[in-house]
């Protein structure tokens, strides 16, 4: 039997489909640990990408702090969680926002320090303030990058937010661990292929939020 037997026999069982281990509630709970995860993680990476790129101060911190971050292995810092937390949701949602934090902050803050110095320096000259210097010229200029840093970071999240299960809690990834427990591979598989089809639904909603919030006349620069 290979995978796509694997698949088809998982996808195919109509017991998959429905009851609290069915395949929609699985999900709902995944997209839920994971937007969640990708909201916290942006509201602290944004705001301090934004102004370290803007003023051009704390760039070196900042990265110091972000590649310490990298370093935290995710599944280690789940089991410190879960050990000095508990069982909660809380154990988990801080490995992802550690794992998310380091690719929107550091590209939030090269996507500002790299804007154009042109329109910039002609705002500064028109008079506005350091606020809407930031916001109406260098976020929608930066806006491309800003959401590649946010596409990345979400696809880390949904790919990893599998370690959920690890702690009894729930996801596409208490398919794979209980799979791999119980020797159910139509369970591994399916869940593999659960999470692999919900990286594959971030990348097509951060493109469709690209293509309505960034100005035609960025997107056309960008690919020039």
């Amino acid at each position: 039997m290979n995978v796509l037997n694997f698949i088809e026999a998982f996808f195919s069982d109509s017991a998959q489909w429905k009851g609290y281990d069915g395949i929609p509630q699985r999900v709902w709970e995944h997209i839920q640990y994971s937007a969640a995860a990708l909201a916290i993680a942006a509201a602290i990476g944004l705001p301090i990408g934004l102004i370290t790129g803007h003023t051009g101060r704390g760039g070196n911190a900042m990265a110091f702090v972000a590649a310490s971050a990298r370093a935290l292995p995710t599944f280690g810092l789940l089991v410190l969680m879960f050990v000095w937390l508990g069982l909660s949701v809380l154990p988990v949602m801080i490995p992802l926002v550690v794992l998310a934090i380091p690719p929107i902050l550091i590209t939030t803050y090269e996507a500002v320090r790299t804007v154009d110095p042109s329109p910039v320096d002609a705002a500064r000259g028109m008079g506005m303030s350091q606020s809407q210097i930031l916001f109406q010229v260098e976020v929608p200029a930066a806006l491309p990058l800003i959401f590649s840093g946010l596409r990345s970071a979400a696809i880390q999240i949904v790919s990893t937010a599998t370690i959920a299960a690890y702690v009894s809690l729930g996801g596409v990834g208490r398919y794979i661990v209980d799979g791999l427990y119980q020797r159910d591979y139509e369970k591994v598989v399916g869940g593999a292929t659960l999470t692999a089809a919900l990286a594959l639904l971030v990348l097509v909603v951060f493109w469709a939020a690209g293509r309505t919030a960034v100005s035609p006349g960025v997107r056309r620069r960008g690919t020039a």
